[in-house]
C-alpha cells in the first residue's frame, strides 16, 4: 500500500513540481488556495492553510504519514496588500498548526525553508550550523517556523532551499523564465553581481525531497542547493551562452542600485551533506540546456 503524501502550497511553483514528481510512489492529497494550477489533475482540495479548523478537517480525513510543507508567502518584503500580521499568521502560526497535527498523527514533517535564512555577509557556502540572521521579514519567519518545528516534533526534515530556477508550470514563474522570455524578445535584462546563491533547478529539487520522503532520515536540517555558486548576471551569462542570446542584453547593475533593497550578499550553501546522502543534482549549465531543448 502506498504512504500517503500532503502537499501544502501544491499550486505554488514547487508545489506543481512535487504534485508530479510524487504521484508514482504515493498517494497524494495536494492542497490549493488562491490559484489551482495543476492541483486539478489530482486528488486536491482548496484550503486556507490559517483556518486551522479546516486543516485539522483535512488531516483526520486524509491521515497522511508525510506532510511536505511549501505554503508560504515568500516575497522578501511586504507588498502594499500584505502587513508583517499575514507574513506571521501564514509562515509562523499555520506552521505550528502543521507541525502539531502531524506529531498527533505520527506523519512525517519535510518543511521547505530557505538559504535566506542565513548571515549573508559570512559566506560563502554556508553549513547548517552556520550563523543565522534573516534579513528580511519572510526569511525571519520562515526562521521562526523551523523552530516550531523542533520544538514540537523529531519527525522532520528541514529543507533550506535555494533559489529555484526552471519553467514554471501552468500561472507559476520564476526569474529564470522571464529572463528566458525577455532574451527571446530581445529585451534587455537588469542582473545582480555582487549577490550569490547555489541555484537548483526545479526538477532536481522536486527529485531530491521524492527520495527524502522514501528514506527514513527525521530530525536533520539539509541545505537543498545546487553545485555551483552564481549571481544572477552569471547565470544570465550562461543562459546567454547555451540559448545563442546576446549577452549585451544583461545589464549589470548591484543590489544598491534598487532602494530600499534588503542586502543579502551571500548565501550560498555547503551541500556536503545532502551529496553525502546520495543526492547531487545536475550542474546549472546541464539543466540549462535541458530546459532549453524542452522548451
Amino acid at each position: 500500500m502506498k504512504k500517503k503524501i500532503l502537499i501544502t502550497g501544491g499550486s505554488g511553483l514547487l508545489g506543481q513540481y512535487l504534485n508530479v514528481s510524487l504521484k508514482d510512489d504515493f498517494e497524494i492529497l495536494t492542497l490549493h488556495n488562491t490559484n489551482i494550477g495543476n492541483c486539478q489533475d489530482f486528488e486536491s482540495a482548496k484550503v486556507n492553510i490559517r483556518d486551522s479548523k479546516s486543516l485539522k478537517t483535512v488531516f483526520d480525513n486524509f491521515k497522511p504519514n508525510i506532510v511536505i510543507h511549501s505554503a508560504a508567502i515568500t516575497n522578501p518584503v511586504p507588498n502594499q496588500n500584505q502587513t508583517g500580521k499575514d507574513y506571521f499568521e501564514t509562515n509562523v502560526k499555520a506552521t505550528q498548526f502543521i507541525a502539531q497535527f502531524c506529531n498527533k498523527q505520527n506523519a512525517k514533517l519535510i518543511y521547505i525553508s530557505t538559504d535566506l535564512v542565513y548571515a549573508g555577509y559570512r559566506g560563502p557556502f554556508h553549513k547548517e550550523d552556520g550563523k543565522l540572521i534573516p534579513a528580511t521579514i519572510y526569511a525571519e519567519t520562515k526562521l521562526i517556523g523551523e523552530i516550531k518545528i523542533r520544538q514540537t516534533l523529531d519527525n522532520h526534515l528541514i529543507l533550506r532551499t535555494s533559489l529555484l530556477y526552471g519553467i514554471g508550470l501552468n500561472h507559476s514563474q520564476c526569474h529564470f523564465q522571464k529572463m528566458i522570455e525577455n532574451f527571446n524578445a530581445g529585451k534587455p535584462v537588469k542582473l545582480f553581481t555582487n549577490q550569490f546563491r547555489t541555484p537548483i533547478s526545479l526538477k532536481d529539487a522536486s527529485k531530491i525531497i521524492v527520495g527524502l520522503a522514501n528514506s527514513d532520515l527525521q530530525n536533520q536540517t539539509l541545505n537543498l542547493g545546487g553545485r555551483e555558486r552564481l549571481s544572477r548576471c552569471e547565470m544570465g551569462e550562461v543562459l546567454c551562452y547555451a540559448g545563442g542570446f546576446d549577452k549585451n542584453l544583461i545589464g549589470k547593475i548591484t543590489m544598491d542600485n534598487i532602494p530600499n533593497f534588503p542586502t543579502v550578499e551571500d548565501v550560498s550553501l555547503n551541500t556536503n551533506k545532502l551529496i553525502s546522502l546520495g543526492f547531487k543534482p545536475k550542474s546549472y549549465e546541464e539543466n540549462v540546456l535541458q530546459i532549453l531543448e524542452e522548451k
